[in-house]
């Protein structure tokens, strides 16, 4: 398992009526949101919905009101019947977790951070920390073991607990809140007080190899990635190839993804997706660059937007995939509030890539399986790829 402080669990939200399509799993705490415009009607629409159960919000919502009617907690009566639903998916947030993953999808959080993950002995180790953060400021590095959170020992816990203690949501702790963290490295104990921060998300970054070749990583789609790779995409030297690293990606804003395969297509479909029965679909816009070599490197955890953009660009024959299959997550969620202001996201259909295959419980399969050294691959690729051109 692995997570960081900027997610507490895995999330699944939106702003206003936004469709969005969510990645959800214990391997990533995090939160995918976008939304996702489009018309148009198809009659295979209900013939492209997977199995999997899809939410009735109106049922959802009477249990809610009901609940509230009577004097009881309407988030709770939601989760009852979100349970009963069988939708894997969704998930009923309070007001207070809703607004702090809208600041997160804009590339801001509460925290101190740290990136962990739990070993299979159960213990959490710090895996990355954020430059500039109060954990780098108190010397906390990554292989530190994390033992406890505000004197609560953390061994064994999902890191997604783990997380959601270091930003204190059970108590919605602001910025300038303390935590304090119990550590081990090697034969040494310690613990040490931080203050929380509001801090950014690093969800791009950009290096450049021997030959020109530019790697372009992005972790999540955050507000303004799309750009960013565009820009990137711009500034690497002409006529050199360009790596895309989405292993690890959890997902994002759907718009920005489909901002992201703008830069590599000259308009055309992106996918489509169903509400309802509804066919829709996202286009990427004129104008990206469409002779430059690429190559995605993909792996378990690339998931949701981050699987729509692969699937994307493999089908439209704009890039040749490597790594391992993706996870798998292609459905369609809708934010609906409850009446105390909770936010229920819920199941409505699925998404399919330009080729009309379905990614919900099957993922991308690459073109090239590679594992651990699925970047030197990619670049031998990348080789062939300027020959050819």
């Amino acid at each position: 398992m692995s997570g960081r402080d900027l997610f507490c669990q895995p999330r699944r939200t939106g702003r206003g009526a936004a469709l969005t399509l969510v990645f959800a799993s214990v391997l990533v705490a995090g939160a995918a949101t976008g939304s996702l415009p489009g018309t148009g009607r198809g009659e295979d629409a209900r013939a492209a919905r997977s199995a999997a159960p899809v939410s009735r919000p109106e049922q959802v919502a009477r249990a809610a009101e009901e609940a509230m009617a009577d004097g009881k907690s309407p988030m709770e009566a939601a989760e009852r019947a979100v349970s009963r639903s069988g939708d894997r998916w969704a998930a009923v947030y309070s007001r207070g977790e809703y607004e702090e993953f809208q600041d997160a999808l804009d590339g801001r959080y509460t925290g101190v951070g740290l990136w962990a993950r739990r070993e299979r002995d159960g213990r959490i180790e710090v895996t990355k920390v954020a430059a500039g953060s109060p954990a780098a400021e108190a010397g906390i590095r990554a292989g530190d073991r994390l033992r406890s959170v505000d004197g609560r020992r953390v061994d064994g816990r999902p890191v997604t607990e783990v997380v959601s203690l270091l930003r204190g949501d059970a108590t919605g702790a602001p910025a300038g809140t303390t935590v304090t963290l119990g550590l081990e490295r090697g034969t040494r104990a310690w613990s040490l007080t931080l203050r929380r921060a509001r801090l950014s998300t690093d969800s791009v970054t950009v290096r450049r190899l021997a030959g020109g070749v530019t790697v372009i990583r992005i972790a999540s789609f955050t507000k303004g990635v799309g750009d960013t790779v565009r820009t990137a995409v711009r500034q690497a030297p002409a006529g050199a190839g360009v790596i895309l690293d989405l292993r690890g990606n959890s997902g994002g804003l759907v718009a920005e993804a489909v901002t992201t395969a703008s830069a590599f297509l000259d308009g055309g479909l992106v996918a489509t997706y169903d509400v309802d029965g509804e066919q829709r679909a996202l286009h990427a816009e004129p104008g990206g660059d469409t002779t430059r070599p690429l190559v995605a490197v993909v792996d378990g955890g690339t998931m949701s937007a981050a699987e729509l953009l692969t699937g994307a660009l493999k089908d439209r024959g704009r890039a040749v995939v490597v790594g391992s299959r993706t996870f798998g997550k292609g459905s369609v969620q809708m934010p609906s509030r409850l009446p105390d202001g909770s936010v229920a996201e819920l199941t409505v259909g699925h998404y399919r890539t330009p080729s009309g295959r379905g990614v919900d419980g099957t993922g991308v399969t690459p073109d090239l399986e590679a594992d651990t050294h699925a970047l030197q691959r990619a670049q031998t690729i990348l080789g062939g790829l300027g020959d050819a051109s």
